[in-house]
C-alpha cells in the first residue's frame, strides 16, 4: 500500500475521524494540502461543480485522468483519490484496466459507486494491487434510474441490505467506503460492524469521516448547495464582487 495511504488505515484504531474534501485542479489541490486535509478526492462530482452537466453521468474516463494529473501536481503530502466515473467498471476487466489509468495519472487509489453487485470489480482492482475505496448508499451515477438523489436505509430491510453492501465491499478489499445520504439511525451499525473506515456525506456524525465536494463548503457554487452542508466561506459572492469591481475599474466608474 502506498505510505500515503497508511493514514486512513490507521484512523479507525487509532480513532482518528478522516476529513476528505474534493479538488479538481491544481491550486484548490494545494491549498487543501496546505490546509492539512486528510485525504483529497477527484471526484466525479466534477462535472456538476467544473464542467456544468446536471449530473455526474456525462463524466468521461478522460476528464478524470485529466483532472487527477491537475490535482497530483498541487499536493505534497495528502492522498489522492480518483473516482471511476459511469460505465468505466462494467465488468471486473475494465475496471482494472480504467484503474490503471487513474493510477498512472498520479491517483493512489480509486473509489467505485456499488456494493455487492460491485465486489467483483473491487476484488478484480485490489488483486493487482491498487487500493480502492467503495460508495454505497445513495450512488449518483444513478440519479437517473432512480428519479433523484434520495435519502437510503429508510427501512429496517433497506438498511439491512445496506449494511450488507458494506460488509461485502470490505470483503473484497476496499480500503474505506463512503456512504452517502443514508438515515442517520441506519448509519450507526454499519460503521460499528467494519473493521474499514466509513467517510460520511449527508449521513450523519456516526461515520469515522466526513467528505464534502468543497465547492459547497466553500460556497463557490451559490446556484445549488446541498440541505447538509453548512458553507463556512461565501467564495462565489467574493469572486462575483471582485469581478463587477474590476470591470467597474475597467469601465472608468472606481467608484461604482
Amino acid at each position: 500500500m502506498n505510505a500515503r495511504l497508511e493514514s486512513l488505515r490507521t484512523a479507525k484504531p487509532q480513532g482518528r475521524k478522516i476529513a476528505m474534501l474534493t479538488a479538481y485542479d491544481y491550486p484548490t489541490a494545494r491549498l487543501l494540502d496546505e490546509a492539512g486535509v486528510d485525504t483529497i478526492l477527484v471526484g466525479d462530482s466534477l462535472g456538476m461543480v467544473v464542467l456544468g452537466y446536471p449530473d455526474t453521468t456525462s463524466v468521461t474516463m478522460e476528464d478524470m485522468v485529466h483532472h487527477t494529473r491537475a490535482v497530483v501536481r498541487g499536493v505534497q503530502r495528502a492522498p489522492v483519490i480518483a473516482d471511476m466515473p459511469i460505465h468505466s467498471y462494467d465488468t471486473p476487466e475494465a475496471a482494472l484496466a480504467n484503474a490503471r489509468r487513474l493510477i498512472e495519472a498520479g491517483a493512489h487509489a480509486v473509489k467505485l459507486e456499488g456494493g455487492a453487485d460491485h465486489a467483483a470489480q473491487i476484488a478484480a482492482i485490489t488483486g493487482a494491487g491498487i487500493p480502492v475505496v467503495a460508495h454505497i448508499g445513495m450512488l449518483p451515477q444513478s440519479v437517473r434510474e432512480e428519479g433523484g438523489y434520495k435519502i437510503k436505509g429508510k427501512t429496517p430491510e433497506a438498511a439491512e441490505l445496506l449494511l450488507q453492501d458494506a460488509l461485502a465491499v470490505e470483503s473484497a478489499g476496499a480500503l474505506a467506503v463512503v456512504v452517502e445520504l443514508v438515515k442517520h439511525d441506519a448509519m450507526a451499525p454499519i460503521t460499528k460492524a467494519l473493521r474499514i473506515p466509513t467517510i460520511g456525506i449527508g449521513s450523519g456524525e456516526d461515520c469515522d469521516g466526513q467528505v464534502l465536494v468543497i465547492h459547497d463548503l466553500a460556497g463557490l457554487f451559490p446556484w445549488f448547495t446541498p440541505k447538509f452542508v453548512q458553507p463556512l466561506a461565501t467564495a462565489g459572492a467574493i469572486i462575483r464582487e471582485a469581478a463587477a469591481a474590476y470591470t467597474a475599474r475597467v469601465h472608468g466608474k472606481p467608484d461604482a
